[in-house]
């Protein structure tokens, strides 16, 4: 397994990835037609273009046998507040065939090598409330709940809105 950063190049191939694990784990998560919505405003190709040729957003393939399994999405920032000094994980999806295989573990290893470089403290991230597994994967790689919180977009299905922010210290 490695992480190989993704640049605007890589923009079509990284949209249809971000959309094809999104969609396997998430797809029940949405009311009619909300999910297409939320793909074309997360994972359009002017949404990806546009967070690629940011300074604040990097994109990391998560390759596993020469195949591009997952990706992870990283802002230099925390959007949680009082959290300061922190890098967020936004998005960390791996298709699912290619779950439960401790690929997720290996990827999360390399992706704290390579957070720790930029002198950061923390670590935050928001999970679903209801998403045990997602939940118990962060417990068990050092996070702890912080706060609660709640996913604020249309067309997602209400008593799935409750959200979680964890966060994980380095120090």
């Amino acid at each position: 397994m490695k992480l190989r950063k993704a640049s605007i190049k890589d923009k079509s191939e990284l949209a249809a990835l971000c959309i094809e694990s999104y969609t396997e784990t998430y797809h029940a998560h949405w009311e009619k037609d909300g999910l297409a919505w939320y793909l074309e405003r997360e994972f359009g190709n002017q949404r990806i273009a546009l967070d690629l040729s940011s300074s604040s957003i990097t994109y990391y393939f998560i390759e596993f046998q020469g195949d591009r399994i997952g990706f992870i999405k990283m802002n230099t920032t925390s959007s949680i507040p009082g959290i300061v000094n922190a890098i967020e994980l936004d998005k960390f999806y791996i298709l699912s065939q290619y779950t439960g295989l401790g690929i997720g573990n290996l990827a999360f290893d390399a992706l704290l090598k390579k957070t720790k470089l930029l002198g950061k403290e923390f670590m935050s991230l928001c999970v679903i409330d209801t998403n045990d597994k997602a939940i118990q994967f962060y417990k068990k790689l050092g996070f702890s709940f912080h706060s609660k919180t709640r996913l604020e977009l249309p067309y997602f299905k209400e008593e799935l809105k409750g959200m979680h922010h964890m966060v994980k210290g380095f120090i």
